[in-house]
């Protein structure tokens, strides 16, 4: 029997299909799901509950007269299949070309490109609102997870779908998780509904002023047809609640019937996204427990989890002495390091507030006034959606929150997801002590002083994957030596780790091993040892430093893992002005890059040490040309 799947170009071709040939379709894109992220990784246990609710809907509307509007869209992979984009699923060659997200750069049946949580309801409802205005018919759907309606956007949206009224259908994945578990007192309300078979008086969708529908068979494609031709062309706001299985497959090979209550759930936290390239044939994907202490880096796989965990072990052993001290993290606990058995074991001194970093600050803030240690940590791309509580409740009222940014710096992301812009959003709020360790030791340093002489807001930026692999190779930055029990500023000085002549070479953060590298460079290459330094933050400047490199050197040349436009190094530049000492500022350009790789974000931006070498080759010479 050859496959159903190979004959879907397009969502038209649904709708010849009979009810056992539709199961059997999801069937093979299950099977194919599996074996895509087996081999490239991706959002693995999101896409496996969301494939009979995605051929429903595609089989029972008109996309794309009709819109489908994902929320965060890790979960959109089955549509893409269904939208003529299969081939970047099962061709090698194509794959390279395929965003992880929706993208309307891929595709007319895409009408966003998004990639964090909470919006798709307020994008509907501005999708609804212009068809309104200008006569429309298209239904307007909105797909979003539960653990998406955590986040402050979502309530937003729901409160206005019904007060906007109209044709608009908001279809509620409820797979009972998040990335980890649901947090939150809604979560006792879609508990109680689904118990119910969503008769429950306790829900909050109907207390809002919304029509309701639940489909207890969330992945049972029959039960999902009727439903939704129940709610298309309604005239009205309603919510189409299904309950889904997360990882729906995994352990089940092919033999798993679709919509079998016997098929097993993984571990939907930790199938939720996996970047493995020998996914076990059978069984959801583990989680790892990594080893303790530097003597492991070789055996864990990324900075994030490396850090991560460090800084989880050094704060877990303060937690019997300080009641106060606590971990926040807005919902991607264990990309970052905070695994289930340190959840578990921190108690009280750990919350997960869902998918809500704006509440997240907030929340720190009230426990750092009320003379708590608070720690908030989450990647670089989620901090930006609180940047109005770490101006206001963090910043401007000195409240003693210490954030730990993670993911940052040039790499390959999708559009959605880059850490190059946190250095610049962060550098530009008064009243933030931003740093920038180049060394597990002196993050944990930093740490320790922002957790307790410092008492006001600190930002620090997690190590990233260069200081990881310097760490691994034995060649690690030696921390400074600071006094993380005083009250003071350590880091409001620049080290000088190698004093030189002509040309310094400032290297911040994990930008330092690049900086080494650059340093060893102009030495063999043009018989020139510079001066290097480690700045140690990037919030103010050390102005007595440049000074004294000012006065022994012509040229100074910045190097960051960020952004170039409004960042450190133009700082620096703008700091030496029209003096006679010349700068040259490398960093990333301010531009949308997706899924671009990092060797080639590199050389776009002039940041590999031969590009790098001949730019000060270059200056040096036309400095000696004007001499």
């Amino acid at each position: 029997m050859g496959k159903l799947l190979d004959s879907i170009d397009s969502p038209k071709d649904l709708k010849v299909l009979s009810l056992e040939e539709l199961n059997r379709l999801a069937d093979e894109i299950r099977q194919l799901l599996i074996s895509f992220c087996r081999r490239h990784g991706g959002h693995l246990g999101s896409n496996l509950a969301t494939i009979e609710p995605i051929i429903a809907l595609h089989y029972v509307f008109d996309m794309p007269h009709d819109h489908l509007i994902f929320d965060v869209s890790h979960q959109a992979y089955t549509h893409k299949i269904l939208t003529g984009r299969r081939r970047f699923y099962t061709d090698p060659e194509s794959q390279k070309d395929l965003s992880g997200f929706t993208s309307p750069k891929e595709s007319p049946y895409d009408d966003f490109m998004l990639g964090h949580t909470g919006t798709s309801i307020g994008l509907a409802c501005g999708m609804a609102a212009q068809r309104d205005a200008t006569g429309g018919k298209a239904n307007i759907i909105a797909l979003i997870g539960d653990g998406s309606l955590s986040s402050g956007p979502a309530f937003e949206g729901l409160d206005w779908a019904a007060e906007q009224g109209g044709n608009l259908i908001i279809v509620v994945n409820d797979n009972e998780m998040s990335i980890a578990e649901n947090h939150g007192g809604l979560y006792k309300s879609l508990a109680a509904l689904r118990a119910s078979g969503g008769c429950s008086s306790d829900n909050p969708f109907r207390a809002l002023g919304l029509d309701y529908r639940y489909v207890e068979e969330g992945n049972r494609i029959e039960d999902l047809i009727e439903a939704f031709r129940q709610v298309k062309d309604t005239d009205h706001p309603v919510v189409v609640h299904i309950h889904t299985r997360k990882g729906l497959g995994l352990g089940q090979g092919s033999q798993g019937q679709i919509g079998s209550t016997s098929m097993a759930q993984s571990d939907g936290q930790t199938a939720h996204m996996t970047s493995l390239p020998d996914l076990p044939a059978e069984g959801p994907v583990e989680a790892n427990h990594w080893q303790d202490g530097l003597d492991s880096l070789n055996r864990l796989p990324n900075s994030r989890k490396t850090y991560g965990r460090m800084a989880m072990q050094a704060l877990e052993a303060r937690f019997s002495q300080e009641p106060g001290l606590t971990v926040i993290s807005p919902a991607t606990p264990l990309s970052n390091g905070i695994d289930p058995d340190f959840r578990q074991r921190a108690g009280n001194h750990y919350r997960d507030v869902g998918i809500a970093e704006s509440h997240a600050i907030a929340y720190a803030a009230g426990i750092a006034k009320a003379g708590g240690t608070p720690v908030v940590a989450t990647s670089a791309t989620f901090f930006q959606r609180a940047y109005d509580q770490i101006e206001q409740e963090m910043a401007l009222n000195g409240s003693a929150v210490t954030l730990l940014v993670f993911s940052t710096g040039v790499a390959k992301t999708d559009a959605t997801h880059s850490g190059t812009a946190d250095m610049v959003m962060m550098r530009g709020i008064p009243g933030l002590t931003c740093l920038a360790p180049t060394s597990g030791a002196e993050f944990l340093d930093m740490l320790a002083w922002a957790t307790g002489p410092a008492r006001q807001p600190v930002v620090i930026r997690v190590p990233g994957e260069r200081t990881l692999a310097t760490e691994r190779a034995g060649k690690p930055i030696a921390p400074v030596k600071s006094d993380s029990t005083t009250a003071g500023q350590p880091w409001d000085r620049y080290r000088i780790l190698q004093q030189g002549r002509t040309v310094a070479l400032l290297a911040l953060g994990d930008a330092l091993p690049l900086g080494r590298d650059l340093a060893d460079s102009l030495k063999a290459s043009l018989g020139l040892k510079p001066t290097l330094v480690d700045p140690h933050r990037y919030d103010r400047l050390d102005e007595q430093t440049l000074d004294a490199l000012a006065s022994t050197h012509s040229l100074v040349v910045t190097i960051e893992d960020g952004q170039l436009d409004g960042g450190w190094g133009q700082a620096v530049a703008a700091y030496y002005g029209p003096s006679r000492v010349r700068t040259l500022a490398f960093g990333a350009a301010k531009e949308f890059k997706d899924r671009v790789p990092q060797a080639a974000l590199l050389e776009r931006y002039g940041m590999t040490v031969p590009a790098m070498t001949r730019a000060i080759s270059d200056a040096l010479a036309d400095q000696a040309s004007w001499i």
